[in-house]
């Protein structure tokens, strides 16, 4: 996974760049939303990997799909990337181009896993602190784990704080074995 994060970094950079340079990152986000749809879906996965396609009729097949909800640019993009082999990359240079996109904003998405469902309440209690400790909006995206048992894991780019019982179980068996 660390190579294709690799590989898709410096276009989901550039892509960013010439986004805020035009005042387009709302179009870009769409444009490449729609990119990586078309090119995760499983018959344009086999005809991206098919070696009969050529390169330009690869890129008219892309074209012809995506039609005028591309402009310009995003024509230049598929050619581009047809040319360099890398269409396989669009899932992720639309993922990287979104997290650019939220940390230039000052958000920061956070992915907080509870043992159940959260209410309102809970949620802002959550997030509150979180905003003050990153320093930036806090974006959420929840999940449930019941296996959790109680308490929530929450993850917030690199960072990791987990306030579940199963977290504080696990740390005490470790202790304890210590």
């Amino acid at each position: 996974m660390a190579e294709i994060t690799t590989l898709a970094r410096p276009y989901a950079v550039a892509i960013y760049r010439l986004a805020k340079q035009n005042k387009s990152q709302d179009s870009w986000s769409g444009m490449l939303q729609l990119l990586a749809a078309v090119a995760s879906n499983e018959q344009m996965s086999q005809a991206i990997a098919d070696p009969k396609l050529t390169a330009e009729q690869l890129e008219k097949m892309l074209v012809a799909v995506c039609g005028d909800k591309l402009d310009a640019s995003g024509n230049n993009l598929i050619k581009l990337l047809v040319e360099n082999d890398k269409l396989s990359l669009l899932p992720v240079i639309s993922e990287m181009y979104e997290a650019l996109k939220a940390e230039d904003g000052g958000v920061e998405q956070a992915t907080i896993i509870s043992a159940t469902t959260l209410d309102k309440k809970q949620v802002q209690a959550l997030i509150a602190p979180l905003e003050t400790r990153f320093n930036k909006k806090i974006e959420p995206q929840f999940a449930v784990d019941p296996e959790l048992i109680g308490g929530v894991k929450i993850i917030v780019g690199d960072a990791v704080i987990d306030a579940s019982v199963r977290g504080q179980l696990q740390d005490l068996a470790y202790t304890l074995k210590s």
